[in-house]
């Protein structure tokens, strides 16, 4: 089979020691762990895309268990052990070392933490990049259910509606709908990146900015630096495990 469209790494960031849920990668969900989920989902990417494009996956870990596992499951794991401070930090590394000379066009960052999220996604958003002329290509999911509107753990995309770009990114509940009557829905941030080499390359060089700081959300450092950040809608009903509570939410949308 020959195929002729981008090249494309997926790259799937997978640390042990999270504060707020420490070995997440490992936790089961019905059959699988987590980041095996997310993993399997990935590899749909090519197929889902009818060929069109030359994916390949690996998880990049900072731990000799989830190194380990992923092998054990048949996946391809590489290690970053250096400390950093982002997944993007630690995907970029990686693709330094271990992937450089491949000469991919387009570099995807899928957290490890998105068992939901499945092949198709990630061929629409790799084809919405590649039309486009954004640094960085993401995810978001219109909401017009309100009531996860002021979690801080659902990041919020400000999202401008007729080009697609993101202009903020926040934890808090934005845009305010000062009158009461504008604000239809919202944006859910989906924790995927589509980056051409050049901007990851961009993005890593530059040093944590003052509202990366602030909200503890990597894009920001980007978008302070001038980057542009392009998103694509996706209807499906995707989110983010960020607490071993959110497990059983995900089991039940897998079911």
């Amino acid at each position: 089979m020959v195929i002729t469209g981008p090249k494309v790494l997926v790259l799937i960031p997978a640390r042990y020691g999270s504060s707020r849920f420490p070995g997440k990668p490992l936790a089961r969900i019905a059959e699988k762990s987590m980041i095996e989920w997310v993993y399997r989902h990935t590899e749909e990417t090519q197929s889902a895309a009818d060929n069109s494009l030359s994916v390949d996956v690996a998880v990049v870990t900072d731990d000799e268990t989830i190194e380990s596992h992923v092998i054990e499951f048949g996946g391809k794991a590489v290690r970053v052990d250096d400390p950093v401070e982002s997944g993007t930090e630690r995907i970029f590394l990686a693709w330094e070392r271990f992937f450089a000379k491949e000469n991919y066009d387009f570099i995807i960052n899928v957290q490890g933490d998105e068992p939901l999220l499945r092949g198709e996604d990630l061929a629409g958003l790799i084809k919405y990049h590649v039309k486009s002329s954004f640094d960085v290509a993401t995810l978001v999911q219109p909401k017009t259910d309100f009531s996860e509107f002021k979690d801080p753990n659902r990041v919020k995309a400000i999202r401008a509606p007729e080009s697609g770009q993101c202009l903020y990114f926040s934890r808090a509940a934005v845009p305010h709908d000062r009158d009461g009557d504008g604000l239809k829905k919202w944006h859910l941030h989906i924790g995927v990146y589509s980056y051409r080499p050049e901007a990851l390359k961009r993005f890593c060089s530059l040093p944590m900015s003052h509202f990366e700081k602030v909200e503890k959300l990597e894009q920001l450092r980007a978008l302070e630096d001038g980057m542009t950040y392009g998103s694509m809608e996706i209807m499906r009903d995707l989110f983010g495990v960020d607490t071993k509570e959110d497990i059983v939410k995900v089991e039940g949308a897998l079911k």
